[in-house]
């Protein structure tokens, strides 16, 4: 049993306690985060200031519950409260990232995603004993709502206005009217505003998983492409029918169960001439260097989906932060690729390569 003995060892211990505490307080109001996003308080709260008696009416919950919750996220700094009046209101900074669905700050889908997760729990568990993992059918609605949710932000506002900025022989090889595939496309996301930009150009997305290739085909013909971008389950690992001039991955490669198997497949999927997008995480060489709060959401993610999917299918397993640039530089070698360059994009999250025959 852990003893505190000596007076630097209890005060270490007590200032660990105090990080633990703290930890946990953001846990709680990840879960009422949750709920605010579920529920639409914050999107409430946005139009105006309430009190607990007008958010309720205004949003259609229980007046007790709003209260409570009012109050939880006040203490968490994430509301402010007005004695005078009684009202609380949601701060103009925060607004961005807790109420405008869709803006490059919003979080509420990486809420809804984690939400989602939650429910495989009991798998993961089991699978730390037994070895395994909990696979995509393990996971309900929320998991890919959220993650499209998550992710919309990067293909609405980065994708053709800065990503492909980055890369202008891949743009100006989608402008002059390009055969382009999306491997593990989900729901769809990036192909759809690639087809909006570039009429000319063909679009295919290829899935493994059944349940996002029907969301994927409802969001393209919802956003009037459907006529343009086709979408196909198939394992890419197991080969890509067709031959692509762009082939492109988004945050892809490392959750595979067969991610040598799935490059060597794009590899040869590629015309003569075309080019690899692949983005990954942005994570170091050396695991020891990925520390800090981005680096813990990372480890998480990859218990909760990334590394735990993987294992499920008896694959490799390499977490979320399992291709860092050396690792990615040696795959797509092995694959056949001649050259691999970084394109000069800025985010925390993302790393962005150009793979070339």
């Amino acid at each position: 049993m852990a003893t505190t003995d000596t007076p630097a060892l209890q005060d270490a211990t007590e200032a660990f306690a105090g990080r633990a505490l703290t930890d946990f307080a953001g846990t709680m109001t990840t879960l009422m985060c949750v709920a605010g996003d579920r529920l639409g308080l914050f999107g409430t709260l946005a139009e105006a200031p309430a009190t607990s008696a007008e958010l309720a009416d205004r949003a259609g919950v229980d007046g007790r519950y709003a209260l409570e919750w009012l109050r939880g996220l006040t203490a968490a700094g994430y509301l402010t409260h007005d004695r005078d009046d009684g009202r609380y209101a949601l701060p103009a900074a925060h607004a961005p990232v807790l109420a405008d669905e869709g803006g490059p700050f919003f979080m509420g889908g990486i809420y809804q995603e984690t939400a989602g997760a939650l429910p495989v729990l009991p798998i993961v568990l089991r699978a730390f004993r037994d070895g395994g993992g909990a696979g995509q059918s393990d996971y309900g609605a929320d998991l890919w709502e959220g993650l499209e949710r998550f992710t919309a932000p990067w293909f609405d506002h980065h994708l053709v206005s800065e990503w492909l900025e980055a890369m202008p022989e891949v743009r100006d090889r989608m402008r002059d009217g390009a055969r382009v595939a999306d491997v593990g496309c989900g729901a769809g996301r990036a192909l759809i505003r690639l087809a909006e930009a570039f009429p000319t150009s063909e679009f295919t997305g290829f899935d493994l998983f059944p349940a996002q290739i029907a969301r994927a085909r409802e969001n393209a013909t919802a956003a009037g492409v459907g006529d343009r971008v086709r979408f196909e389950q198939v394992d890419g690992a197991g080969g890509i029918p067709g031959s692509f001039d762009v082939i492109t991955t988004f945050d892809v490669v490392h959750d595979a169960a067969d991610p040598a198997g799935l490059v060597r497949a794009i590899r040869e999927a590629l015309a003569p001439g075309g080019a690899y997008v692949m983005l990954e995480i942005n994570c170091a060489d050396d695991p020891a260097d990925n520390v800090g709060p981005l680096a813990t959401a990372f480890y998480g993610f990859s218990l909760f989906y990334c590394m735990t999917t993987s294992l499920a299918q008896g694959g490799a397993g390499l977490g979320t932060c399992g291709l860092p640039e050396a690792r990615v530089r040696e795959l797509l070698a092995q694959a056949g690729f001649g050259s691999v360059t970084r394109a000069p994009i800025d985010s925390p999250f993302n790393v962005l390569y150009v793979g070339r025959p």
